[in-house]
């Protein structure tokens, strides 16, 4: 039955997902760079990461949290200003590959089934593929970010069983900001959590799942972060 769903979900809502990210892509290439052009191109950034959490029940404060929160890891760590807002810029289309995931699997509000869990998984590569030919700088780092970002910095994770340094900077940045926001945040399968306990989440993953000079900044940002929270409640 799953297989079946799937098969009649990449003939058509495939489809419809690549002819919308196509499209907005287009409006990238025909941008200059200038300054009201940047604010453009960062609202088409918000729009496309928006029409994601959208379908995942998610709001659109997560994709705003995960911006300011991995420009935030970006500059301390020591990045300079212009790649840290280019990160910020391109890690809200870290989940786009999802619009390439069947509603039913999605928002399933209990444990995915292993066959559930494979297809879930495809949408760092979906994400990847949907951004790559592009041209532009944001466009071509949001799909590095796509692709890394559930990589491991121990080797466990996915699609590429990448580890430590072979995950790009900008999908270790992400993953560290996407997974302390989806801890804080309600989901269909899992209240909040307070921040304090998500905090010491990360540091008990460090080394493990996360790169630990990027935990080390996020412990020592506490206050930078709550900052975040206080202005972009949902």
């Amino acid at each position: 039955a799953l297989s079946g769903e799937l098969n009649n979900f990449s003939v058509l809502n495939f489809k419809l997902a690549s002819v919308f990210c196509h499209n907005a892509l287009i409006a990238f290439e025909n941008i200059s760079l200038n300054n009201e052009i940047e604010e453009a191109q960062w609202e088409m950034v918000y729009l496309l990461g928006g029409a994601v959490e959208t379908r995942s029940k998610e709001t659109g404060n997560h994709i705003k949290r995960v911006a300011e929160l991995s420009e935030l890891l970006a500059l301390t760590i020591g990045l300079d200003q212009k790649t840290a807002e280019f990160i910020k810029w391109a890690s809200p289309l870290h989940d786009i590959g999802k619009i390439a995931i069947p509603d039913s699997i999605l928002n399933k509000p209990g444990k995915l089934d292993p066959g559930e869990w494979e297809v879930m998984q495809t949408h760092a590569e979906e994400g990847y593929k949907m951004l790559c030919n592009s041209n532009k700088q944001v466009i071509r780092l949001a799909s590095l970010i796509a692709l890394d970002h559930h990589e491991h910095w121990n080797g466990a994770g996915y699609p590429k069983g990448k580890k430590a340094d072979e995950i790009s900077i900008e999908g270790r940045i992400t993953a560290v900001a996407d997974v302390f926001d989806a801890l804080c945040s309600k989901r269909c399968y899992k209240q909040a959590w307070e921040h304090e306990d998500a905090f010491t989440y990360m540091q008990e993953c460090s080394g493990s799942q996360f790169d630990p000079q990027l935990i080390d900044a996020l412990l020592s940002s506490r206050e930078s972060v709550l900052d975040i929270y206080n202005r972009y409640r949902d």
